[in-house]
C-alpha cells in the first residue's frame, strides 16, 4: 500500500534506509493480519510520516520485480486527504525523515528513488487516474 499525497504541487515522500543506501519512497508498506488494503494505507502513512491520511481514490495497482533480489512487489497506490500532523510521534524504524518534492524533482532524482513505482505513481496521479475505493472488495475470512 502506498499514499500519493500532493499539496501545493509537491508530493510527500519519506527518506528511508535500504540495502542500496538512503532512498526516497511514498509512505508505503505491507498488509498486517486482519487488515484491509485501505486500513493498511492509513496505518503505514501514520507510521512513516506522523500524518493522518484518509484515502479517497485508488490511483493504480503496480506490479514490479526488484532486479537485484528478485522480490516481487504489488503496490496499491491511494490518494486522499492529509490530516493532522503529530510532530512528537516517532517515525517507523528505517524512516529518516519526510520530505516534499515536485514531480520534476522526483524524476530528476530517479536513482535516489526506492523503485520506479515512485515516479510512475506520481505521473499517474498527475494524469488524473482515479478509481473508486469500492473497486476493492474485502472478504475477510469468507470461504
Amino acid at each position: 500500500m502506498a499514499a500519493i499525497i500532493e499539496q501545493d504541487g509537491k508530493f510527500l515522500l519519506v527518506e528511508e534506509t535500504t540495502d542500496r543506501g538512503n532512498r526516497f519512497n511514498q509512505p508505503a508498506g505491507h498488509l498486517e493480519e486482519n487488515e484491509t488494503i485501505v486500513e493498511a494505507a492509513i496505518r503505514e502513512t501514520l507510521e512513516e510520516t506522523a500524518y493522518d491520511f484518509m484515502p479517497e481514490a485508488l490511483v493504480g495497482i503496480y506490479h514490479w520485480q526488484h532486479p537485484g533480489n528478485g522480490i516481487t512487489y504489488l503496490r496499491f497506490a491511494f490518494t486522499g486527504k492529509l490530516g493532522t500532523h503529530y510532530p512528537e510521534r516517532a517515525l517507523d524504524d528505517g524512516i529518516l525523515r519526510t520530505v516534499w518534492k515536485t514531480e520534476p524533482e522526483i524524476a530528476q532524482g530517479g536513482e535516489l528513488m526506492r523503485s520506479p513505482q515512485v515516479l510512475l505513481c506520481v505521473q499517474d496521479y498527475m494524469a488524473g487516474k482515479r478509481y473508486p475505493l469500492d473497486i476493492l472488495k474485502h472478504l475477510g475470512q469468507a470461504l
